[in-house]
């Protein structure tokens, strides 16, 4: 997947790329550890990134990485159940209100179903007032309060989207 999607006049042109190769992982650290609160290691990113390369997208500025989104997918408890899993989303400060986060979480709900999730599931911390309404906007509903969750001791909303796998289309057009 590389593709650019069309931007308004005045906006930049930014394109998506699926992870393929090392030489993006301290770009997809420097975005995240800029913007979230918890801290990862190297080994962290990693097994997200080489496991589920296709679950770790991209957004691009001419030469500039703007934007990434970093999950997974796997089995519940029941074998027959898949639940993808959105573990990093961060965008640039200076490229924020574009659209970029929700084309990147939309791309990501597209190829989780693509490869049957049956829900789809994430946490954020209570006090991201715009991540709750990007994740309300694209259907997620909040289902439960985790305290003290993160290292700096915030709050966090588990958020869950059920997905029809009969729906799924595998494009990112």
């Amino acid at each position: 997947m590389n593709e650019s999607k069309q931007s308004p006049p005045g906006t930049p042109e930014i394109s998506y790329t699926v992870f393929n190769d090392e030489s993006q992982l301290k770009a997809i650290q420097g975005l995240i550890e800029k913007e979230l609160s918890e801290p990862y290691s190297i080994y962290t990113y990693r097994y997200f990134v080489y496991n589920w390369p296709q679950l770790c997208i991209l957004a691009q500025h001419e030469e500039r990485y703007v934007g990434v989104i970093v999950c997974k997918i796997d089995h519940l408890s029941n074998p027959e159940l898949w639940q993808g899993y959105i573990a990093m989303l961060a965008v640039d400060p200076e490229y924020r209100r574009q659209g970029i986060g929700s084309t990147l979480v939309e791309k990501a709900i597209e190829m989780m179903k693509a490869e049957q999730a049956d829900e789809i599931a994430l946490e954020t911390e209570q006090s991201n007032k715009a991540a709750l309404r990007l994740y309300d906007s694209l259907g997620f509903i909040r289902e439960q309060r985790l305290l003290r969750y993160y290292i700096n001791g915030v709050d966090a909303l588990r958020l869950n989207l059920t997905v029809s796998r009969r729906s799924s289309d595998a494009s990112l057009s």
